[in-house]
């Protein structure tokens, strides 16, 4: 037996056959019991007539075979134990990862239906279907009139708010595309200048509802649901004599030309949604815009409820909307094209506006990217200063096992050339790759997994970025990958890359992939990925909560496993 280096101080035991003619290494007696006579190996004892060993007795191999066993017994149990523990420690980390399921080993099957509207019919109608929030452990979402909350595991209602009239809530995101975690949801409800806010935490517990008075919505503007637990008000500031349209002009069919010259800038203020406190306020300055920038077709205003587009007057430097998630306020508008951060920091003013955009990250802090000209990408810490900048467009990975440092992918604009970064710029390697270009599905278990524009999945060594493996989705006999393949969504065990794939025909299907091996752990396709099938689309889509896969479709969740 031997301790086997590097693999943590497993045992090794090395088992001996007696085969015939072999020598019997563990015959010799012990030193209480008197050894067989000179010349007889059968084993006879001192009495040449009598039994050797004596009745009842082990023979020297069975003696030491016992306890062999037991140690074996033992050590092969610990292993188990010790493997379980660390399974059982990897599931639980999962449950924390965005994008973390406990467990993708297996085909999936619907374990749970829960049937219902998701969504408030307002946002369904304006397009803005499956917006849900994860809020601690639990899905939740607005519901005719309520917020439900389902457990993941088995879809019961962990609780239920009601809501009153015209309800507000947020923020929320829509499943499987924008970031749904949240501390807490924030909602208004009342008519007219008579609303009032109220707080709902993790539990479903109700902060104490807080009139909001009408003199503040005339001072900072109307009122919406922010992050952090906070209402934000957003105005235009300075004087309207500021407005000067330039020379952009834009026709009755919505072509624009020139540029809006000067306008007015952005107010926008963060209260403390049950104290109604001030946590912080800024004010975005207009910048010079394209026309096209800034003609009305959206329709979109602050609170979400102009939808009329204006055919008399196609350009209006007037009107701003947003769209509010839990780690980034994106203002959009004449003039005003930039992200704020929860706590008031305003990015991407350095971007042109319609050039660009700004997008935070699952391992902290922001990037803020441009498309025309040279593209290139500036990359925030988390609290919005500056860090450095990279060339080319940088991607985050779709899903991470929540080990190691954040890593984010570039193309190379002047080849085929694939860089991987630190978050804060540093260049960690770079590598020849395959033309097209690059999704960066995940970083599972040391390996970076990445989809080429040829339509292959490749996993590369993080630390060098070597090919470790090749799935070439094209390369199937049974015809089950279309060439025009794509995958739209990855989750991961910390172990498998669980593949949501799509194509051209709108089929969808489930492919998991051994993350170290590239292996195909298992594959679902078409009506049988799982009981009902599943389209991912635009009502359509999947989403980790606590570990834990669920679909959510406007009529109803279920929770697959």
């Amino acid at each position: 037996m031997a301790r086997e280096p590097g693999e943590g101080g497993r045992l090794v035991f090395d088992l001996v056959d007696d085969a015939a003619g072999a020598e019997a290494p563990f015959t010799r007696s012990g030193p209480d019991e008197p050894p067989p006579p000179d010349g007889d190996e059968g084993g006879a004892g001192p009495d040449p007539d009598g039994p050797w060993p004596p009745p009842g007795a082990p023979s020297g191999r069975l003696r030491l075979l016992v306890p062999v066993a037991a140690v074996l017994a033992v050590v092969l149990g610990t292993g188990l134990a010790v493997e379980g523990a660390r399974d059982g420690a990897r599931m639980e980390r999962m449950r924390d990862v965005s994008g973390g399921v406990a467990d993708v080993s297996v085909p999936l099957a619907e374990t749970w239906r829960w049937e219902g509207l998701v969504g408030s019919r307002k946002a369904i109608d304006e397009g803005r279907g499956n917006e849900v929030a994860v809020l601690g452990d639990v899905l939740v979402f607005e519901s005719d009139g309520e917020l439900v909350a389902l457990r993941p595991a088995t879809g019961d209602e962990a609780w239920t708010v009601p809501l009153g009239e015209n309800p507000d809530c947020g923020p929320f995101g829509a499943a499987g595309w924008a970031r749904t975690t949240t501390p807490s949801l924030v909602c208004l409800e009342g008519s007219g200048p008579d609303r009032a806010v109220t707080m709902v935490g993790p539990d479903g517990v109700v902060s104490a509802r807080r009139e909001l008075p009408a003199a503040d919505t005339d001072r900072f503007g109307l009122p919406r649901p922010g992050p952090d637990g906070t209402v934000l008000r957003a105005r235009r500031a300075g004087p309207g004599s500021a407005v000067d349209l330039g020379d952009a002009r834009c026709t009755d069919t919505g072509e624009c030309s020139g540029t809006v010259a000067d306008g007015q800038g952005l107010a926008l203020r963060a209260e403390d949604a049950v104290t109604g406190d001030e946590r912080w306020s800024t004010v975005v300055p207009f910048r010079p815009t394209r026309a096209d920038q800034c003609n009305n077709w959206l329709g979109s205003s602050w609170d979400g409820s102009g939808n009329a587009v204006d055919l008399a007057q196609m350009i209006d430097p007037r009107v701003f909307g947003a769209r509010i998630g839990a780690d980034l306020v994106q203002l959009y508008g004449c003039g005003i094209e930039t992200a704020v951060t929860p706590g008031g920091v305003p990015l991407g003013t350095e971007i042109e506006p319609g050039t660009g955009g700004v997008s935070s990250l699952v391992s902290g802090g922001y990037t803020g990217f441009t498309f025309e000209g040279m593209v290139r990408t500036v990359l925030y810490d988390g609290d919005g200063a500056v860090v450095g900048e990279i060339e080319g467009h940088a991607l985050e990975p779709g899903v991470t096992d929540g080990q190691g440092p954040g890593v984010l992918l570039a193309m190379d604009t002047a080849g085929p050339r694939l860089r991987a970064y630190e978050t804060d710029g540093t260049l960690r390697w770079d590598a020849t790759t395959r033309a097209g270009g690059q999704l960066f599905l995940a970083q599972v278990a040391g390996t970076m997994v990445v989809m080429t524009g040829a339509g292959d999945v490749r996993g590369l060594d993080a630390a060098t970025g070597e090919t470790r493996w090749v799935w070439d989705s094209t390369d199937d006999a049974d015809g089950r990958y279309p060439e025009d393949l794509f995958v739209s969504r990855t989750f991961t065990d910390g172990e498998s890359v669980l593949l949501l794939t799509e194509n051209g025909s709108g089929g969808a299907g489930l492919v998991a992939l051994d993350a170290a091996s590239g292996e195909i752990v298992w594959e679902q396709h078409g009506d049988t990925a799982v009981t009902g099938g599943i389209y991912q689309g635009f009502d359509t889509s999947l989403v980790a909560v606590d570990g834990h896969l669920l679909e959510v479709t406007p009529s109803g969740v279920r929770g697959l496993g």
